[in-house]
C-alpha cells in the first residue's frame, strides 16, 4: 500500500490508460475545487493526435478515472472520448 504522496512524487510517474494501452505521459499540473479538493490531473498525451483533433495540448484526466497509483505508474482509464483541460 502507498503512502501519502507528494505532487513532486506523483509527477514523476508514467500515467497510462488502461483501455488502449497508451502511455499518457507524466503529470503536467492537477486541478482543483475551491475547497480543496483534487478534481483531477493534467496529462500531456498523444501530442500528435490531440493537435490534430482536439486543438489541445494536454488531456484531463477526472480523479475518478484514476484506477490505481503504483510505484512507477497511475493507470487510469479513458473511453474514446477525450477531456479538454479545465480553465
Amino acid at each position: 500500500m502507498l503512502n501519502d504522496l507528494t505532487f513532486c512524487e506523483l509527477k514523476e510517474k508514467e500515467t497510462i490508460n488502461v483501455v488502449d494501452g497508451k502511455r499518457l505521459g507524466k503529470i503536467l499540473d492537477m486541478a482543483f475545487t475551491p475547497g480543496g479538493q483534487i478534481t483531477g490531473i493534467i496529462v500531456p498525451g498523444d501530442r500528435k493526435f490531440l493537435k490534430n483533433i482536439t486543438g489541445a495540448d494536454s488531456i484531463f484526466v477526472p480523479w475518478k478515472c484514476i484506477v490505481r497509483i503504483g510505484e512507477d505508474t497511475i493507470l487510469v482509464e479513458l473511453g474514446r472520448e477525450v477531456a479538454p483541460k479545465p480553465c
